[in-house]
């Protein structure tokens, strides 16, 4: 086993790092509120968590314009299924269980608005339209029944100087997604040439 030091029990968690204060305690609610409805409305990412029945889990973004999030009341709202690769991991854990988690980010904003609960997939033709974008309406959305909505702090955002464009690497020295992606793939006929048409293509032509 590569790891020996194995934290097994919250109150040995807690023993090192103590309990929260009275505001972080306090600060779950269970519905959307206006301030919630108006982060979401001008969010243009969510990271998206599943896991299926066995526990295996998946965290995917979902982005698009400001207030592509279509919010139906104050414990429901849906997110639209724009076209992927197809693999479909987000829907498939939906299918096996329920329970979903999501960040959703504002440029610029250091807090995030964190939303837990419970997840469907939708085709709901009334619904769906709501959020066409560019004449183009998605065929399934995600309908999330809200539990929990909370604000994060901005430690993490802070340590890692995400909206400061000094500290972002050259272009030049980004990595290299058609490499890796080749790479990965590993099969004959498949190089980074071709890998990064393919995506090219995709990004062009298939947003929505």
């Amino acid at each position: 086993m590569l790891f020996h030091e194995i934290i097994t029990s919250e109150e040995e968690l807690r023993s090192l790092l103590g309990t929260p204060g009275k505001n972080a305690a306090n600060k779950v609610i269970n519905h959307l509120d206006h301030h919630c409805k108006e982060f979401i409305s001008k969010s243009p990412i969510v990271f998206v968590s599943t896991s299926n029945a066995d526990g295996h889990c998946d965290t995917s973004p979902r982005g698009d314009f400001p207030g592509f999030v279509h919010i139906m009341d104050d414990h429901h709202f849906v997110i639209p299924e724009r076209p992927g690769n197809k693999r479909m991991d987000t829907l498939r854990n939906i299918l096996e269980n329920p329970y979903i988690g999501l960040l959703f980010v504002i440029p610029g904003l250091e807090e995030t608005l964190r939303i837990n609960g419970k997840a469907g997939v939708i085709k709901d033709p009334d619904i769906l339209e709501n959020m066409t974008a560019f004449g183009k309406t998605p065929l399934l959305g995600v309908a999330v029944q809200v539990e929990e909505c909370y604000i994060h702090c901005a430690k993490a955002f802070k340590r890692s100087k995400l909206w400061q464009p000094e500290t972002w690497l050259l272009q030049s020295d980004l990595p290299y997604p058609p490499q890796i992606l080749a790479d990965h793939i590993n099969i004959q006929g498949v190089d980074v040439e071709n890998v990064k048409a393919s995506l090219e293509e995709s990004y062009e032509k298939r947003l929505y």
